[in-house]
């Protein structure tokens, strides 16, 4: 495997000559997508606020190779193909792919972005699909299926779905844990 070491100016972001004197390298173009990007929530979504049926917004995630072998590391999955392409062509994949713990991580970060700091996830139930290879876009999506009152508990349940261009790579059910009103 080839590795080509890139030089960044300080402060500019920019990438310096490449060691070989030719140049920049180029860095391939960033996709864009239709969607923008979710925004974390400042406050949080109260038991109240929440309605069945309501859908959530979309969230487009870039798949990136950074992110795959990043996240796989980070949640001591040393497993290859998540790491290493050669190794995962071997095996019969077109590239490396996501682990299911980076998977669960990105389905519980669009649930609390979506509802708010103080919002508690209580329960997350996925099962994969189609597999995210770098370079592709993982768009999630979900709505309430459910709300329901439990020992002064405001309690929600959401349906997810995070898709690329294969298919479904992640689909499940979700139990969120919302204050009844602030300060309460």
């Amino acid at each position: 495997m080839r590795f080509r070491i890139l030089k960044f100016r300080p402060g500019t972001g920019k990438i310096a000559a490449a060691p070989d004197g030719a140049g920049p390298p180029t860095a391939p173009a960033a996709k864009s997508s239709p969607v923008p990007p979710q925004k974390r929530r400042e406050s949080t979504l109260r038991f109240g606020e929440a309605a069945v049926g309501e859908e959530l917004p979309a969230c487009p995630i870039p798949i990136t190779t950074t992110l795959i072998v990043a996240c796989a590391i980070a949640s001591r999955d040393y497993q290859d193909v998540h790491h290493d392409r050669d190794l995962a062509i071997e095996r019969g994949s077109p590239d490396i792919f996501m682990n299911i713990l980076t998977s669960s991580g990105l389905c519980g970060r669009y649930i609390s972005d979506w509802a708010g700091p103080e919002a508690l996830l209580q329960s997350l139930s996925i099962r994969l699909g189609a597999p995210n290879y770098p370079g592709d876009t993982m768009t999630m999506s979900g709505s309430i299926l459910s709300k329901e009152e439990h020992d002064g508990t405001g309690l929600v349940s959401l349906g997810l779905r995070g898709r690329n261009a294969l298919g479904d790579h992640v689909t499940g059910t979700v139990k969120l844990a919302l204050p009844f009103a602030a300060g309460v």
